[in-house]
């Protein structure tokens, strides 16, 4: 099989995962008033489909990544993708509430395991100087799936009812994970080959720096992987939980979790041998501010957008349709912008084109905080359109940079911490926006009938500006991170890394540059 073809194949099923995972999560939305009406199911059970959900991926990703890194990431992604079809067909035959978020927690659980390989595959059998195009492709085909999930969600359900939302993602997940079994591409990634086969004589034995290789004293830190996954737990538990319970024992116990495991576990990663984290991706001084692009441009994003569709529906008196149409400029600007930023990048640089990105995210943020009920279409439109540029082109440059800078042989990790990001910060962006706006426009009459947060119009403008400021500030705050990030020259220099995986499991990288990276390691 030929490179080309090779990567034409790793990209359509890293591609097709992300979308089936993006649009599960938007048609899920549409799907929940009508599968609480017929399962008869309470207010915090349908809360539960979501955070069940979110707590299971979160939790795990990174560790996901390190079993993808160990035993190959075309294995896990044809598992997950396959669990992710099967648990999608057991939703959609569930007989109760308890169900389906027991089958909504094991379908995160396949999440996991599919995200994080969907970038490692890229990783392994993309050079890093052309990942830029195939990432863009990807997010464009998300930024799709979110334009196109509620429509077509709302569709299936009035048409077919909530189940037949969860029965659209089984045939497209059976197909790709069982081409993915069936389809033998050379290997790019060897569980068992020593570092020697490399011929490489200065290759770290820890790390495997040799390329794709994994050398005989990798082991999986499964205590790591159980400290993370419980900071992880509290973490998002208490941002889920925080801004509808308030300070409670129980959120003040998930915090209070949360920050004991985190100790814990760098005490741990700092001690062992084999770490979850190892010491090539977390002392890649590019990925720290692209982590931290990523968590604040989703949190700005996510919770503006909370915002802005309750401004829409509950002060401009819009329905659901009406109020889609209104964001849809956010979609197709991501669509748009995502293969953009690609060619951007390539000639100005991640720092650059990042920085810009931010700015107009926070540009747009800041156009949604003066909206009011005299604004017209085009306004709230243009808010839309900056936030889908902004956002659009930093999901590519950010994510490039964090699984570019890493190893092919850690490839995983990096897209473990990447999805980590990409998860964690929707949910402080809405947890920061519900808070926000409870604590400048107390509710009035408590909540809404069904448990939700509810404001009236006037309570509902006061508060509005200061938080979506608020939240602007957070995109500023990504700008400044995206100054860290690297420039054009560094970038450039990034092609001579290491590349395992495009040449038919053939090493690249020179023997000068092998004895100078094992040389800076020691």
């Amino acid at each position: 099989m030929t490179t080309r073809r090779r990567q034409r194949l790793v990209l359509t099923g890293s591609v097709t995962g992300a979308v089936i995972v993006a649009l599960d999560g938007t048609v899920l939305t549409v799907a929940q008033p009508a599968l609480q009406r017929d399962l008869h199911a309470s207010f915090g059970q349908i809360q539960w489909t979501s955070t069940g959900y979110l707590i299971a991926v979160a939790s795990l990703l990174v560790f996901a990544g390190r079993l993808g890194d160990r035993y190959g990431h075309q294995r896990l992604f044809a598992l997950g993708i396959l669990g992710f079809g099967a648990t999608s067909a057991g939703i959609g035959l569930a007989s109760g509430a308890g169900w389906v978020i027991g089958l909504r927690v094991a379908q995160g659980v396949f999440g996991a395991l599919l995200q994080p390989a969907t970038l490692g595959m890229l990783r392994a059998a993309y050079p890093p100087d052309r990942l830029g195009m195939p990432l863009a492709l990807r997010t464009s085909a998300i930024g799709l799936a979110a334009a196109a999930g509620p429509v077509l969600g709302g569709a299936l359900v009035a048409q077919w009812g909530w189940r037949s939302v969860f029965f659209l993602n089984v045939v497209p997940a059976c197909l790709t994970g069982l081409l993915a079994l069936a389809v033998r591409l050379p290997a790019t990634e060897s569980p068992t080959t020593s570092a020697t086969t490399t011929g490489a004589t200065g290759t770290d034995a820890t790390t495997g720096a040799t390329g794709g290789t994994r050398t005989t004293a990798t082991r999986l830190d499964l205590p790591g992987a159980c400290l993370l996954a419980l900071t992880l737990v509290g973490l998002v538990h208490t941002l889920v939980a925080l801004p509808e319970a308030g300070w409670t024992p129980a959120t003040a116990l998930g915090a209070a979790a949360a920050v004991v495991a985190c100790g814990v576990f760098v005490r741990h990663e700092r001690r062992t041998t084999s770490p979850l984290l190892p010491p090539s991706v977390i002392g890649s001084t590019a990925l720290a501010p692209a982590l931290a692009v990523l968590l604040c441009a989703s949190a700005a994003l996510f919770g503006a957008l909370f915002i802005s569709t309750y401004f829409l529906q509950d002060v401009l008196a819009m329905d659901p349709l009406q109020c889609g149409l209104r964001v849809l400029p956010l979609a197709v600007l991501m669509v748009l912008s995502a293969p953009a930023s690609a060619v951007l990048q390539r000639r100005f640089g991640p720092r650059r084109t990042t920085v810009v990105a931010m700015v107009l995210l926070a540009l747009g943020v800041l156009v949604l905080s003066q909206l009011d009920r005299t604004s017209t279409a085009p306004a709230i439109s243009s808010g839309f359109l900056l936030l889908g540029a902004g956002f659009g082109t930093v999901m590519v440059t950010a994510t490039a940079v964090v699984v570019r800078h890493a190893a092919a042989e850690h490839a995983g990790v990096a897209g473990g911490l990447q999805q980590t990001a990409m998860n964690v910060g929707p949910t402080l962006g809405v947890a920061m926006a519900t808070m926000l706006m409870t604590l400048m426009a107390p509710t009035s009459g408590g909540h809404a009938p069904g448990g939700g947060p509810h404001w009236n119009g006037v309570a509902f403008l006061s508060a509005m500006s200061p938080t979506l400021l608020i939240l602007a500030a957070v995109a500023a705050t990504g700008a400044l991170a995206a100054a860290a990030l690297p420039g054009r020259t560094a970038d450039t220099g990034s092609s001579r890394r290491p590349v395992t995986g495009g040449h038919d499991g053939e090493s690249t990288e020179s023997t000068e540059s092998t004895e100078a990276r094992a040389g800076k390691a020691s």
